[in-house]
């Protein structure tokens, strides 16, 4: 049995980091191993322009630790009134690296999103233009359509007609959750590509549901059917180019996880990395681990492969889970996968 696995330093393509204390609190779990991460823009108020996206900057660099090696690649908030030359500006200047779509209404502080896919058009123009990637969180909000089906309607609904339009332009799938996500993607060429988060690969939806509610294990998208984590699992851990990792770790204080009406998010990054080794370990591929953390997304992005690298070595004793994050209005608990972890980051 492998004990010891190097791969190079790993990034995360898909990351909240939110402001204030709590950023300051979550962010080194990420720079402690990862050496970038998309930045998420839904904060309140959003980062609606290159100079918005500049001051957030500004404020995850200050929160860096010491001695760690870190940087944030920073996102655009897509709206209807997105100005089109701001972001080839900040695209070209080096200030953005892509732009997110969020159905408004959809999940966290989306209420300032898209409703009218159409409206987004020139901007979209521009995109494929220079090259430019889109971040998609890939699902309706129609009350009619019921909340396991959101992804697979927005497929058809929404997803193929952009794809229609706009052959060339560099779409990111995000955080996708089921198997005809994952169909979809493979189905397309190289300017499509998926992230996948740490927990949609280790749970379905009965860990929300069974027992009592879990407000823990509730995500937007939420987690959906066995054989639709399987599928996920299966096109991440065969090595394909078009998966890499966005942990869509998303911290939230318990207690408003735990409120009558409690938000969606989970706090993953803080054992991120063991939790995917025994993943990889499982489906007998950890050689394709690097792929998946480290490879894959720097050749969607154009963006060259990190320089350092990372040790995680396994132990015959499953590890406890991480200490949960204590801040000053609440604890943010970590994610717990439900099952034995044996691998740890080497801090050597």
């Amino acid at each position: 049995m492998q004990t010891k696995l190097t791969i190079i330093s790993p990034d995360d393509w898909h990351l909240h980091l939110r402001n204030g204390e709590v950023l300051s609190k979550v962010l080194p779990f990420t720079s402690r191993h990862f050496q970038r991460a998309i930045v998420m823009p839904n904060l309140q108020p959003p980062v609606l322009c290159a100079a918005d996206a500049n001051i957030y900057r500004d404020e995850i660099v200050a929160a860096i630790p010491d001695g760690h090696n870190f940087t944030p690649l920073m996102v655009l908030y897509l709206t209807e009134q997105t100005d089109p030359e701001d972001v080839r500006k900040g695209f070209l200047a080096g200030e953005l690296v892509a732009v997110k779509l969020y159905p408004a209404g959809a999940t966290t502080n989306s209420d300032a999103g898209v409703k009218d896919i159409e409206k987004i058009y020139p901007v979209l123009e521009v995109m494929q233009e220079i090259g430019m990637p889109f971040l998609v969180h890939g699902e309706v909000v129609d009350a009619d359509v019921d909340i396991f089906d959101r992804e697979a309607v927005f497929i058809d609904q929404k997803l193929i007609p952009i794809r229609q339009r706009f052959p060339n332009l560099k779409i990111v799938f995000e955080h996708i959750t089921t198997k005809d996500g994952v169909d979809y993607v493979k189905s397309c060429n190289e300017n499509t590509a998926a992230t996948v988060t740490t927990h949609h690969l280790v749970i379905n939806r009965n860990a929300m549901l069974v027992g009592g509610i879990q407000p823990h294990y509730y995500c937007l998208p939420v987690a959906k059917r066995e054989l639709h984590r399987l599928a996920l699992v299966q096109a991440v851990t065969s090595g394909d180019k078009r998966f890499f990792l966005g942990t869509d770790s998303a911290p939230h204080l318990a207690q408003y996880k735990e409120s009558s009406c409690g938000c969606a998010g989970i706090f993953n990054v803080a054992n991120t990395l063991p939790i995917l080794a025994q993943v990889f370990e499982r489906e007998n591929t950890l050689e394709n681990l690097e792929k998946f953390v480290s490879l894959n997304g720097p050749l969607f992005y154009n963006l060259p492969v990190n320089t350092g690298t990372m040790t995680l070595l396994r132990s015959e004793t499953p590890h406890a889970l991480p200490d949960d994050v204590v801040t000053n209005d609440g604890v943010i608990k970590v994610f717990d996968p439900k099952m034995a972890i044996h691998w740890r980051v080497s801090q050597a």
